[in-house]
């Protein structure tokens, strides 16, 4: 059987969270695991599952400094950075 310690609680970002209160949301933390006797790391996004006004599930990852857009919509397929997140959510309401 695999077996995983965790390395590390990814914990949900502050301004999105500031931007989601009045929406019905949950949120799951995310997860650095290691895979026992071998090198392979895995990351878990944190994810943002918004149910009221629409269904909208963001995952936030961990990235390394290269990346620059660490949110993923999976409606739209599609990856964001941080602006492009708070501008989507913002909409949320319009609609």
């Amino acid at each position: 059987m695999l077996e995983f310690k965790i390395l590390e609680e990814l914990k949900p970002n502050n301004e999105i969270l500031e931007v989601i209160k009045s929406y019905s949301y949950q949120i799951k933390n995310g997860k650095t695991k290691h895979l026992l006797y071998t090198n392979l790391k895995f990351i878990e996004p944190t994810e943002y599952l918004i149910t009221s006004p629409t269904n909208l599930t963001i995952l936030e990852y961990k990235v390394n400094e290269i990346s620059n857009k660490p949110f993923y919509i999976k409606k739209h397929n599609q990856k964001y950075n941080l602006r492009e997140i708070i501008h989507i959510l913002n909409n949320l309401t319009i609609i």
